[in-house]
C-alpha cells in the first residue's frame, strides 16, 4: 500500500519492452534506502516489484496488465517518473490509500496559473469519472490529490508549488497521458451497489438506498 506522497523523482534509464511486456531501469537514491529485492516501489503510481538493485537504481520487470493500463508504452529513456516506496506500519499516512494498481489513463487538457498554484485539467474515460467527487481523492502519476472540480468530461486539481517542486506533474503539457487510480472506496461503493461502468445497475434506486443505509449503519 501506498499514501501518493511522492519521495524523491528518478530518470528512467532504460525501459524495454518487447510485445507487451519488458523491463525498466530507473536511476535514484533516496528511495534505496532499506530497499530489498522483492520489495514494491510506486513509479508513476503504477506497483512494480524490485528484481535487482544496483548503487544508483532498481530493476523491475513490466507485465503485459501494467502496459495495457498506465502510460508505460510512453516513457522513454530520460523520462523523469514520481517515486515512492510502499508505506511501512509505522509511517504516517499523509495522503490517501494508493494500491498502485492503475484504473486507466487520463490526457491533461490545460494548465492555468492561478497566483501560487497551477490549475491542472484531466479528462478521463466516464468509467473513472464516475468514481470521481469534488474534494475526494485522485491519484494523477501516483500523486495523491484532492479533487477541486469534476464534471463529465474533465476533472482539475490545484498544484501548490510544493507539489510542483517535487513531482513530475507541471512538466507535463497539454496532451500528454498520466496514470490514474481512483479512491479505492468508491470503488468498493461502486461494487457492493453493483453499478456497472456503463452506469447501469442490478439494484433498483430503493434497493441501492437500502443497501448504502445498512452499510453506513454497521
Amino acid at each position: 500500500m501506498f499514501t501518493g506522497i511522492i519521495e524523491e523523482t528518478g530518470i528512467v534509464e532504460k525501459i524495454s519492452i518487447t510485445g507487451n511486456s519488458g523491463s525498466i531501469f530507473v536511476s535514484c537514491s533516496d528511495i534505496l534506502e532499506g530497499t530489498k529485492i522483492g520489495d514494491s516501489i510506486a513509479v508513476n503510481g503504477v506497483c512494480l516489484t524490485v528484481t535487482s538493485i544496483v548503487k544508483n537504481g532498481f530493476t523491475a520487470d513490466i507485465m503485459a496488465e501494467t502496459v495495457r493500463r498506465s502510460s508505460f508504452s510512453q516513457v522513454k529513456g530520460g523520462s523523469r517518473v514520481n517515486l515512492e516506496r510502499a508505506m511501512p506500519v509505522d509511517g504516517r499516512f499523509g495522503g490517501h490509500i494508493v494500491s498502485g494498481h492503475i484504473d486507466g489513463t487520463g490526457t491533461v487538457s490545460r494548465l492555468v496559473k492561478e497566483e501560487n498554484a497551477t490549475w491542472v485539467f484531466i479528462s478521463a474515460p466516464k468509467s473513472i469519472l464516475d468514481l470521481i467527487v469534488e474534494k475526494g481523492s485522485i491519484a494523477i502519476d501516483g500523486i495523491s490529490l484532492t479533487v477541486a472540480s469534476v464534471n463529465e468530461k474533465e476533472f482539475a486539481v490545484s498544484i501548490i508549488p510544493h507539489t510542483s517542486k517535487n513531482t513530475t506533474l507541471l512538466s507535463k503539457k497539454a496532451g500528454d497521458i498520466v496514470n490514474l487510480e481512483n479512491d479505492i472506496i468508491s470503488k468498493y461503493i461502486q461494487k457492493f451497489l453493483g453499478i456497472k461502468n456503463s452506469g447501469s445497475s442490478e439494484f433498483s434506486n430503493e434497493e441501492k438506498e437500502k443497501k448504502l443505509i445498512d452499510w453506513l449503519s454497521n
